[in-house]
């Protein structure tokens, strides 16, 4: 295992048939939804991995709750043998196995299957019944003592977190000993990997965790959650977010491709750095330009992943630069990252260029530097089509992460959506922000000491425990505060 960032913490899998609340049970201790729950058997296929606090009360302790595909599964794709391989990797690592049962619909013979795969297994395994929400169901709980699992039953419902108490006890005595619990190491970054279905996504991830934790196939749509992968470089903890590919909505054929897609949206809201993966041996689709343009738009460093380079032919980097500039000339400033992610080719390119971008959203520049540079932006750009000047008083760097500037100005309708380009691209030239977007908002009026108190206060309060700002005030555009 490379992954640093979470080797040292206890590992609890979560095993059994399809469809018996694994990503339910996974979402209660983690308290989040990271799962996708849905009533349809063989939802989960890769193994989803995070790093959780659980309790009793009395005691606490850092573990990492693994998801696991249902055994037994029967894949509309075909892909059976790589959930059961990703299955098997899971329980290869596990410090303690949950074993899920459905009380609802009782013993079954695939449970009985299962349980003669972990009788006798080298780690601890617990016995759950779930779904035990109503009295009528808990008569059905004795029936699983037949499966020979010894720990147990510990009847639960992961959905309305009846019983979790009792069971978080029980594992909290079986875990190794760890006299110092700490939470796992901070991240480095966060990077978003998206695209279209088959772009090679979770070959990259595979790539950098140098093991394989994502399902690969030929067949598109392999993957379907948001998946964090931890890994490590040097010393450091990363995250990758491997993400469901996107298709046009009107392809979406069932609840859990929407939900797929709405988790790839949020991925890239939440990550330090978005890599958009696309096949070179395809024409840019109208799916990667949205992408892009929603990295952007929400101000994310933006790698664009030229993959499968080793199969193109007559095109030089350049003329493809070219190319991918006349595509998304909203995203002229990103650079372009070519490699192959299954021949692990710019593999290692792409990480680093990505510590760059991070690097350069978490630059500040001073107030002097900033305003000498908007001032012979303005001294360069002529007046408006109504004749008035566009001035701007004062300016500062308000925040980092993405790069924030507030400009405070004569008045703001004289700086339209092409003023604003025009000026975030003034300060990518000048100032050290070369390839990620920036963000300026326009404040009227000449502001006094106290007012510039205020409002850097106002950004420093919207940054949430991880230290980046929340998703709404992610939401509020450039366009927005120039009308």
């Amino acid at each position: 295992m490379n992954d640093q960032a979470t080797q040292r913490l206890p590992r609890i899998a979560l095993v059994g048939r399809p469809n018996v609340g694994k990503s339910t049970l996974l979402n209660r201790l983690c308290g989040s939804r990271v799962s996708i729950v849905e009533p349809t058997a063989g939802v989960t296929r890769d193994r989803v991995a995070v790093p959780a606090l659980i309790g009793d009360g009395q005691r606490e302790a850092w573990v990492e709750v693994v998801d696991t595909g249902g055994i037994g599964i029967v894949d509309r794709d075909d892909l059976g043998p790589q959930v059961e391989a990703q299955i098997q990797a899971a329980l290869s690592t596990a410090n303690l196995v949950l074993f899920l049962v459905d009380a609802k619909e009782g013993l079954t013979p695939l449970d009985m299957e299962v349980a003669s795969r972990l009788r006798g297994f080298p780690v601890p395994v617990l016995l759950v019944v779930n779904k035990v929400e109503a009295l009528s169901a808990e008569w059905e709980v004795e029936s699983f003592r037949r499966t020979g699992i010894s720990e147990g039953p510990f009847p639960i419902s992961a959905q309305n977190g009846v019983g979790i108490g009792t069971l978080v006890t029980r594992v909290l005595d079986l875990l190794p000993r760890n006299p110092n619990p700490a939470p796992p190491q901070k991240p480095v970054m966060r990077l978003a990997v998206v695209g279209q279905r088959n772009a090679g996504k979770s070959s990259l991830i595979n790539a950098w965790a140098q093991e394989e934790r994502m399902i690969v196939s030929e067949r598109p749509g392999t993957t379907r959650d948001a998946v964090d992968v931890y890994f490590d470089r040097d010393g450091e903890a990363f995250v990758a977010i491997d993400t469901a590919g996107i298709r046009r909505k009107r392809s979406i054929a069932d609840a859990i491709e929407f939900y797929s897609d709405a988790r790839s949206h949020r991925a890239v809201r939440r990550a330090d750095v978005v890599i958009l993966l696309f096949d070179v041996t395809r024409k840019l689709s109208s799916i990667d330009k949205e992408l892009a343009r929603y990295a952007i738009e929400h101000h994310k460093p933006l790698i664009l992943g030229a993959n499968k380079w080793d199969l193109v032919e007559n095109i030089s980097p350049s003329e493809f630069q070219e190319y991918i500039d006349a595509e998304i000339p909203s995203a002229n400033f990103s650079p372009v990252s070519f490699l192959s992610a299954k021949e692990s080719h710019g593999v290692e390119e792409t990480l680093r260029l990505a510590r760059e971008l991070f690097e350069q959203a978490h630059n500040r520049v001073g107030t002097g530097e900033l305003n000498r540079t908007l001032t012979r932006a303005l001294d360069a750009r002529s007046p408006t089509s109504s004749g008035h000047a566009a001035r701007i008083y004062y300016a500062t760097q308000a925040d980092v992460a993405p790069p924030t500037f507030v400009l405070f100005v004569n008045e703001k309708k004289h700086f339209n959506k092409d003023a604003i380009r025009y000026l975030q691209n003034r300060i990518r030239a000048e100032l050290p922000f070369s390839e990620i977007p920036v963000r300026i908002v326009l404040r009227d009026r000449n502001p006094d000491p106290d007012e510039q108190r205020r409002m850097e206060g106002d950004f420093a309060r919207r940054k949430g425990p991880t230290g980046r700002l929340e998703e709404d005030e992610e939401r509020v555009e450039v366009e927005e505060e120039a009308e």
